[in-house]
């Protein structure tokens, strides 16, 4: 269990510092003082520090590399912890209790912010937020919105749709996904993610690996459908992202006012400039084969398939500037969660190089949630949504060492701005992780 600390004060000298955004380590200090950074000193002499009273947790660093929380731009908290059989025959509260052990797993990694893709998250934010369970910011979208057929329809061949007076479907019953048909069931399934806390809504604009139904070429949602769902969005403020992996799928969502896309290892070059002339972020996904294994020989040939097209995707990501994220979605393989950590390595040789991966994994994930705007839970609003909404004073930055920003802070044996390897393992190399202003781990000192 995770050491859930008071957040007071905290001196943590002796580091290299790698702030989230530069190209090199300074020598230095940083202070933290509740659930913010206070102080960042970086000098090659330091002064000798104040005089700390005894309230406050001094950290020798030892020379290791301090760094800011990482961030997960794809997970799902209430599916990564259980099989498909424990989610389909046991009872509702068994995700929620598997998502709230795994939330606790992806900090000790590390992850002390992630966007969660598909899942009734809201109450675990709510009591992560509050001190109350140990894990990462998250940013819910709630259920993700399928059409019948689509990528989120889990039910029987032999079910009658929702659409058409049947009843829903088990993951429907679990807060994952809601199938949601036309314009008017769309904007009521958009709706009521909103209402439950949405940061963002996810609809499926294409093919999926684990569904049944639909090969990974078909398109998913009308363009009137994905522009009804986007129109519920903005009206709130925040944005829609889309589960597609073709370039087909990719067109229609952008053409149809979508933000953000999510996987696109089936698209050719041109889809990716496509996106870079629209200023669309990818949320992509380093995947290998062994990340996923599946029972279903079609499950399998597919994400072979979408295996195949992760090299080609980030490096033409790379090629034509695309807005890059990096998330994981690992998913109905509780054995397979220390993937994540292993997943963040690939960005090495993927996003050109370890700076430039660990600067995805931190400012760079950081970026892609502020689009949430005004449904931002966490981050600062810009100079406009100031101006537009107000300013609220418990927002911060996230994903930076800088003061004013949250404290998520990870303490490093090693240089992972050279060796992006040292975080593959985090249980020997994380000494020390900070999360709100509280150490939730700390070898360095009693």
């Amino acid at each position: 269990m995770g050491e859930q600390r008071p957040a007071g004060r905290i001196v943590i000298r002796n580091v290299r510092i790698f702030d989230g955004i530069g190209d090199g380590l300074r020598p230095g200090r940083v202070v933290t003082e509740g659930p913010k950074i206070k102080e960042v000193v970086t000098e090659e002499r330091l002064p000798a520090p104040d005089a700390e009273d005894g309230s406050a947790v001094a950290v020798d660093g030892r020379g290791m590399t301090l760094i800011p929380g990482l961030g997960d731009a794809h997970v799902h908290l209430m599916l990564i912890g259980a099989t498909p059989e424990e989610l389909l025959l046991g009872g509702t509260g068994l995700g929620y209790l598997r998502g709230a052990a795994e939330a606790e797993a992806m900090l000790m990694r590390g992850f002390t912010t992630v966007r969660d893709m598909a899942g009734d998250t809201g109450d675990l934010k709510r009591l992560i937020d509050a001190g109350a369970l140990p894990g990462p910011r998250i940013y819910p979208s709630q259920a993700g919105l399928s059409q019948t057929s689509g990528h989120g329809d889990f039910g029987m061949v032999y079910d009658l749709p929702t659409a058409l007076g049947g009843a829903p479907t088990r993951a429907e019953q679990l807060g994952v996904m809601r199938v949601a048909d036309g314009r008017a069931q769309v904007l009521a399934g958009v709706r009521e993610q909103l209402k439950k806390g949405a940061t963002q809504i996810k609809m499926m604009a294409g093919g999926g690996v684990t569904s049944r139904y639909d090969p990974l070429d078909v398109l998913q949602y009308t363009s009137d459908e994905l522009r009804a769902g986007v129109q519920a969005a903005a009206d709130w403020g925040t944005y829609v992202s889309v589960h597609v992996y073709t370039g087909a799928g990719i067109r229609r969502a952008v053409e149809a006012g979508v933000q953000v896309i999510e996987h696109a290892q089936l698209a050719e070059e041109d889809d990716i400039r496509f996106m870079a002339d629209h200023g669309i972020w990818l949320s992509t996904q380093p995947f290998i084969e062994d990340d996923h294994h599946f029972a279903d020989p079609v499950s399998a040939e597919k994400h072979r398939r979408v295996c195949e097209g992760v090299a080609n995707v980030f490096a033409c990501a790379l090629e034509h500037r695309v807005r890059l994220a990096f998330g994981t979605d690992l998913l109905l393989a509780p054995s397979l969660g220390f993937r994540q950590s292993e997943m963040l390595v690939r960005l090495a040789e993927l996003a050109g190089g370890p700076l430039a991966g660990l600067k995805i994994a931190t400012s760079g994930n950081a970026a892609l949630f502020r689009k949430a705007g005004p449904r931002d839970p966490y981050q600062n609003p810009t100079p406009a949504d100031v101006k537009e909404y107000g300013r609220e004073p418990h927002l911060a930055r996230l994903g930076v060492i800088a003061e004013g920003a949250w404290a998520d802070l990870l303490l490093v044996d090693g240089d992972p701005t050279r060796d992006l390897a040292v975080l593959g393992d985090p249980h020997t190399n994380l000494k020390l992780i900070i999360k709100d202003g509280r150490i939730h781990k700390n070898t360095l000192s009693p």
